[in-house]
């Protein structure tokens, strides 16, 4: 799987499981300046159509090792400087130890790997699904499946 391929298929994911809930999903989109003054380009933009909420969505897929590890100290400082909540997605075998223990640790970052046969959330989705729904205040996404906590009744 290529970056774009991941990209799409994150935007695809996002689409399917919460486009009914009123969300647009856009690709490739320009948002102000990067944080050495280039053009910045968000790889997903999800916005929700009523409340005009937004969160950015940096996608990263590494099938082996090569120069993405060097990227992802930029990408979580570059999100950091966005005026918008942001978040980077990452999936795939190629990133060093290092990188993987700095993306499982930042608060701005969520392992996401849709199965893209079926794009059912999943253990491999729910870090995303989590960064969603606190996103947009949709709670019955994180609680899905769980029962409220009830005083029992004492003799």
């Amino acid at each position: 799987m290529t970056g774009l391929e991941y990209a799409d298929l994150i935007a695809t994911y996002l689409v399917h499981n919460y486009g009914t809930r009123g969300i647009s999903v856009y690709r490739e989109i320009g948002l102000g300046k990067s944080i050495i003054g280039k053009n910045r380009k968000i790889d997903v933009l999800v916005v929700h159509d009523d409340t005009h909420r937004a969160l950015a969505v940096e996608c990263k897929f590494q099938a082996s090792q090569g120069t993405v590890d060097e990227k992802i100290p930029y990408t979580l400082q570059d999100l950091e400087a966005l005026r918008v909540p942001g978040i980077v997605t990452y999936a795939g075998e190629g990133f060093s130890d290092g990188v993987v223990h700095m993306l499982q640790a930042s608060p701005m970052a969520a392992y996401c790997l849709p199965n893209a046969s079926n794009l059912v959330p999943s253990e491999a989705t729910r870090e995303l699904d989590h960064v969603v729904a606190m996103a947009f205040d949709w709670w019955d996404v994180v609680l899905r499946g769980k029962r409220k906590h009830q005083v029992p009744v004492g003799p």
